[in-house]
């Protein structure tokens, strides 16, 4: 299991030019160089079941990088990126980005599905020693059901706007869900059997920078909140995520209080 503690984070941001239209590459491109594919290539899908949003996300990494495109699956461009000035010198390997996030009510899921169809779509890239760069990555609507969880037995709140939130007792506060099998029983490709890569448990309190993060293996379903966090404020708010193999991911959003044990 994985676990991170952050209570201060540094957000570092490296400025790209990202450029609409096509760029040549005749200038350095030789056909016949043979392709080095990236160590990782994803472009998957989140739903946040509680808010009633969708995105799509990309995660590329690699050797260091001048130039990055992503391709549909009929071959047309959607991402181009090119590395300007000192940072071209530098490189850059790490790449990940993700969509604005609309409510389904101002863009209707099948719209956003018909937006990226299901198929293969190809990322490439060019190296800082001018090699071709090229992996394959297939995106799927095979979105997983969201995990309905429970803290030490009581249903998760739907709304912690609206609905009583639970409080519990500063000790043994366990977060638990049934395991995830199907695919979301009413978006995308619906009640399909999945595999899941993995589960994530993330922990925040409002107005404050702090976020934990837990990674849990597919036949883990419960993760016990460490008393040292519990100490730290008396509201939180918390999510579990499932990821399917493709890493399309689902999730639960929900709150918890806590009191001192007497």
């Amino acid at each position: 299991m994985q676990f991170r503690l952050v209570k201060f984070g540094t957000l570092f941001a490296a400025s790209v030019l990202v450029l609409g239209a096509p760029f040549g590459w005749a200038d350095d491109h030789n056909e016949d160089e043979e392709e080095v594919p990236f160590d990782e290539a994803f472009l998957f899908f989140e739903l946040n079941n509680t808010d009633g949003d969708l995105g799509i996300h990309a995660k590329i990494d690699g050797d260091g990088w001048k130039r990055l495109t992503i391709e549909d699956t009929k071959e047309r461009k959607m991402l181009n990126v090119r590395v300007k000035g000192r940072l071209r010198r530098q490189g850059l390997t790490e790449f990940f980005f993700e969509s604005a996030e609309p409510t389904f009510d101002e863009l209707d899921p099948e719209v956003f599905f018909a937006r990226f169809p299901e198929g293969e779509y190809e990322i490439e890239g060019k190296s800082l020693e001018g090699e071709e760069l090229e992996s394959d990555t297939l995106v799927t609507h095979l979105l997983p059901a969201p995990p309905q969880p429970s803290i030490n037995g009581v249903p998760f709140v739907q709304d912690c706007d609206e609905d009583a939130v639970p409080v519990f007792e500063d000790d043994d506060l366990v977060i638990s869900w049934a395991p995830i099998t199907m695919s979301h029983p009413e978006l995308g490709r619906t009640d399909e059997p999945i595999e899941v890569l993995n589960y994530e448990v993330v922990i925040e309190i409002d107005d404050t920078p702090f976020k934990t993060t837990a990674i849990l293996p597919p036949s883990v379903t419960s993760f016990e909140v460490p008393e040292e966090i519990l100490e730290l404020a008396e509201e939180f708010k918390y999510e579990i995520l499932v990821r399917e193999a493709s890493y399309n991911q689902t999730a639960t959003e929900s709150c918890f209080e806590v009191e001192e044990a007497d």
